[in-house]
């Protein structure tokens, strides 16, 4: 069956059917429980830091399902069985003509997105503005880095031979990162909601093979890489806070880190007052 930009823009529309009734669901939440949302916000805004959270806690059984999927991809590049896999699938997109688009490299961002523009909404998530690009920015520096290493480690060439940075997908990576960066922020104040992340990173997946950029393999192991990051970044964020932190009450140093985005770079700014 070939796939049309009509068909991609009905997945979208499902995508959107599928999130839609979860902000919904947040908003109905909130009208009928003002009073316990509005202590709640104030708590939140407030940003009262718990070291001894549950979120910051590292569990080996959390490492369970990146450890699969990185494992899967990291085989996919061994195992002839594995690899046929890859190449069959190709191939089937190709022999049916099946038409791609560029919606996954915007859709790998949005989920980080979603979270800065539900806080500005009113939509209160887990952390304040500070902490919450703090751990954003620790969890792209850390899938950068994994990614970029494997990238030049592995060489391995695309589908399209454009070059041999195939393995794993960085597009993906991003996504699934910024997914679970979601997932984290909301999975306590809102679960359904805190799931809508998902849906656009598996989309950008996907597209990545049917654009030609990426075998299978690559695609299942930067999902991986993604959780596997931002689960580091919440692990690593108490002590990583305590360099951003002033040592005493009476020091007058105020930190703020941010998001930089200049024509098609991006960065985390720094900005310490002593």
């Amino acid at each position: 069956m070939t796939l049309t930009y009509s068909n991609t823009f009905k997945s979208l529309c499902l995508l959107l059917f599928i999130v839609s009734p979860i902000i919904k669901a947040q908003d109905t939440i909130q009208n009928s429980q003002i009073a316990k949302d509005s202590v709640i916000s104030d708590s939140l805004s407030k940003q009262v830091f718990n070291p001894n959270d549950k979120v910051y806690q590292f569990k080996t059984k959390k490492l369970i399902i990146p450890a699969v999927l990185i494992t899967y991809g990291g085989l996919s590049l061994a195992i002839p069985a594995l690899d046929n896999l890859n190449k069959s699938t190709q191939n089937e997109i190709l022999e049916d003509k099946t038409r791609g688009n560029r919606f996954d490299n915007y859709t790998q961002y949005l989920p980080a997105a979603a979270v800065y523009g539900l806080n500005l909404a009113g939509v209160k998530g887990k952390h304040n503005l500070r902490d919450r690009t703090i751990i954003f920015a620790t969890s792209q520096i850390i899938n950068t880095s994994l990614v970029m290493g494997l990238k030049h480690t592995v060489n391995e060439e695309r589908p399209d031979e454009s070059n041999h940075l195939s393995f794993p997908s960085g597009h993906t990576a991003n996504a699934f990162s910024t997914a679970q960066f979601m997932f984290r922020e909301y999975q306590d104040s809102n679960f359904w909601l805190s799931l809508a992340g998902y849906p656009l990173a598996a989309f950008t997946g996907v597209y990545r093979v049917i654009n030609n950029k990426h075998w299978v393999g690559d695609v299942v192991a930067g999902a991986g890489i993604g959780i596997l990051s931002t689960e580091a970044a919440y692990w690593l964020f108490p002590t990583i806070n305590k360099w951003f932190s002033p040592k005493s009450k009476e020091s007058k140093v105020a930190t703020m880190v941010f998001p930089i985005f200049q024509e098609k770079q991006a960065g985390i700014g720094l900005v310490m007052r002593f």
